[in-house]
């Protein structure tokens, strides 16, 4: 059994995730509060409330631009951060690096929890002007590893993003974003089942969403099952102006119940991300989501997702910028559902004997108890 600390005050915040973001609140604050930590976790336009055993407190902010968001919102939640003198502080977002360097002077102990490879995401970002975006990411690098060096400790979502970081400050380690097994889908009748494929997550252009809904509508009477947030209202307006879209069942924004009822009901798991730089060397969350509900998974043919899906047995690899690959795969699939039960069945065992959230949280708590 796992000691207690319940003395030690830890403050968990963030400019852009919600008191629901599955890593920060479900997984890390949860994981520390279970073993007696006492944790607060500081978030934008939310109303002060304790969950889990975590004191979420709200900051608000009227700033809708990215801007803003930068500068000023990133500047409040700092401050409501550092009223709650915690011993340990875990920030999230690369907007609040300038905001870790000061608790650092002031003698915290600070982590950075790095999600994505950041520099390479900006080489992606429709709204930064192309000819810009190389100096942006170089500039962004060298100020990143800068304050990197200088923290406690560095979590990363994934292995290559700790093979940059480590690099740099040795204190750096893999916490990856597995499933929490308590979380597992309860598996339904195979043979109930309709010929429904599902994506969940950010609906986004370089998600590869739209040759995925292309994909479906060129597969024989498959329904695409699609529930998250557009990132841009002219995106969602292209999608649904195209002929394919009559494949859609757009369910939106849903929570994590609707979210497990919605794999229940579809015979595959889709995560085609295009591949930009960011994606190839990604392990988006919803892959281990989709093997945790005994669905086969269609992912992007990127070499890391080969080595989870092709080498476990519980998927297909695509090129996801062609949608008549997608298309074969998906009937591949449904035409066998011999084969896409037993892929199914593979992805659950991998999640429950080797990616899943237990050994991920062994290793924060002991980290934690390392920088006490």
């Amino acid at each position: 059994m796992l000691m207690s600390e319940k003395k030690v005050k830890v403050c968990h915040f963030s400019s852009a995730h919600p008191s629901t973001d599955v890593r920060v609140f479900h997984k890390e604050c949860s994981s520390l509060s279970s073993v007696g930590f006492d944790v607060h976790l500081v978030v934008v336009n939310e109303d002060n409330s304790q969950k889990n055993g975590v004191s979420v407190h709200g900051v608000f902010s009227k700033g809708e631009s990215r801007i803003f968001r930068f500068i000023k919102t990133s500047k409040n939640v700092y401050k409501k951060a550092l009223e709650i003198d915690a011993s340990i502080y875990h920030f999230h977002d690369p907007e609040l690096l300038p905001f870790a360097l000061k608790l650092k002077r002031k003698g915290k102990r600070v982590i950075y929890d790095i999600h994505e490879d950041v520099p390479k995401t900006i080489l992606a970002k429709f709204w930064i002007n192309k000819y810009l975006r190389k100096s942006v990411s170089f500039l962004f690098r060298k100020y990143e590893n800068y304050v990197a060096s200088k923290l406690d400790y560095l979590f990363t979502a994934t292995e290559t993003i700790s093979k940059r970081f480590i690099l740099i400050n040795k204190n750096t380690i893999t916490i990856n974003n597995y499933p929490l097994l308590s979380e597992l889908v309860e598996i339904t009748n195979w043979e109930a089942k309709k010929r429904e494929v599902c994506y969940i997550g950010a609906i986004t252009k370089i998600r590869g969403i739209e040759e995925l809904v292309e994909g479906v509508n060129k597969s024989n009477d498959v329904v695409l099952n699609l529930a998250g947030a557009f990132d841009q209202d002219m995106f969602q307006q292209h999608l649904k102006s195209l002929p394919s879209w009559k494949s859609v069942i757009d369910f939106g924004l849903v929570n994590r119940s609707a979210t497990r009822l919605i794999m229940q009901g579809s015979k595959i798991g889709m995560v085609t991300f295009l591949p930009v730089p960011n994606h190839v060397d990604a392990q988006p969350n919803k892959m281990f989501e989709y093997m945790s509900a005994g669905i086969p998974v269609i992912g992007s043919f990127f070499p890391l997702w080969k080595d989870i899906l092709e080498v476990n047995k519980c998927g297909i690899c695509v090129d996801p910028e062609n949608s008549d690959e997608i298309a074969k795969a998906i009937d591949l699939l449904l035409n066998d559902d011999a084969l896409a039960k037993q892929m199914g069945e593979n992805g659950r065992r991998a999640v429950i004997e080797k990616y899943n959230w237990s050994i991920e949280e062994e290793k924060l708590v002991q980290t934690y108890r390392q920088l006490l």
